[in-house]
């Protein structure tokens, strides 16, 4: 009987071995930078790429996101059946600007930025409406970099960031990248001349879903790809 119950003892730590050996991937802790540049979540080997060209200026971006952040990531994205690849649309400085800010640090930390900037954004984008004549022109006269340290000083970017660890050093050192500002503005020109006239935009492998704008058109349309 001793001999029996240490071979079935043996036998059920085999079985553990086996199971912790080939754990199920949780495809929504992966994230990785493109050149274009972009994020993207989930399976590289995806079937279904989801491509979603976003502003952080534009209310319906901020719509998507709260009505569609969990659903992808739970019912899409955690299987592996679906990638979702995020690309910034600039459409003007206040975007750049958040933009650069979403995209700052480590890849790892985009996520929680960009969904931050977006579902906060009926709170920070009050200055859109009520700056005076000489914030505006800040945000509009001097080197680029000056233009975006004045708008992160009127929105109280500074703030929001240091909220996620960031002292302001880390910011302006962000928002001092030239370089990746260039590629978003040269990205969001290509993006227009391929044919993304409003944000969200979104394509589905390499196709530009024509009159779908909200998570109510876009999901039945994922659905028919799984």
């Amino acid at each position: 009987m001793k001999a029996a119950l240490k071979l079935l003892a043996v036998g059920l730590a085999a079985l553990a071995s086996i199971g912790a050996a080939a754990p199920v991937q949780n495809w929504n802790v992966v994230v990785a930078r493109t050149a274009w540049p972009s994020h993207v979540f989930g399976n590289p080997a995806a079937p279904v790429k989801l491509v979603e060209y976003v502003s952080y200026t534009c209310p319906h971006c901020a719509e998507f996101q709260i009505e569609s952040e969990a659903p992808l990531r739970l019912n899409y994205i955690r299987s592996g059946k679906l990638s979702l690849e995020v690309r910034p649309m600039l459409r003007d400085a206040v975007d750049g600007t958040v933009a650069l800010l979403a995209y700052c640090g480590p890849k790892d930390k985009f996520a929680i930025n960009h969904s931050m900037f977006l579902r906060s954004q009926s709170k920070w984008i009050t200055p859109m409406v009520t700056a005076n004549a000489a914030q505006r022109a800040r945000w509009s006269t001097g080197t680029r970099l000056q233009r975006a340290r004045a708008i992160a000083t009127d929105f109280h970017f500074y703030e929001i960031m240091a909220t996620r660890g960031y002292t302001r050093t880390m910011v302006d050192q962000c928002l001092a990248d030239e370089a990746l500002a260039e590629r978003m503005a040269k990205a969001s020109d290509a993006a227009v001349e391929a044919g993304v006239d409003h944000t969200p935009s979104f394509a589905i492998n390499g196709q530009l879903l024509v009159g779908t704008s909200d998570w109510s058109l876009l999901q039945p349309q994922i659905a028919a790809r799984m």
